[in-house]
């Protein structure tokens, strides 16, 4: 129980992470004092992106595990009424 939720503390804590490499912080700050963010903006969408993909890579194979599985419950089920 302790685990559980210490787990979910940190979960919902509002940590300021840097975890940003130099090159990238460096980038951003000069060009957000340029030109207002433009890159900056693009730059936090393309990370968006790098972020979900394995999220949805995961998604699809348990959706497609799970389907599977039903499908073959389902075929025993029936199989065994015949």
């Amino acid at each position: 129980m302790k685990k559980l939720l210490f787990s979910l503390l940190i979960l919902i804590s509002n940590i300021a992470l840097n975890a940003q490499c130099a090159m990238c912080v460096a980038t951003l700050e000069t060009n957000v004092s340029e030109d207002g963010g433009s890159l900056a903006s693009s730059l936090n969408t393309g990370i968006l992106y790098l972020f979900l993909t394995p999220y949805v890579a995961i998604g699809v194979i348990a959706f497609l595990w799970y389907r599977t599985s039903k499908r073959n419950a389902q075929n025993k089920l029936n199989s065994s009424y015949s």
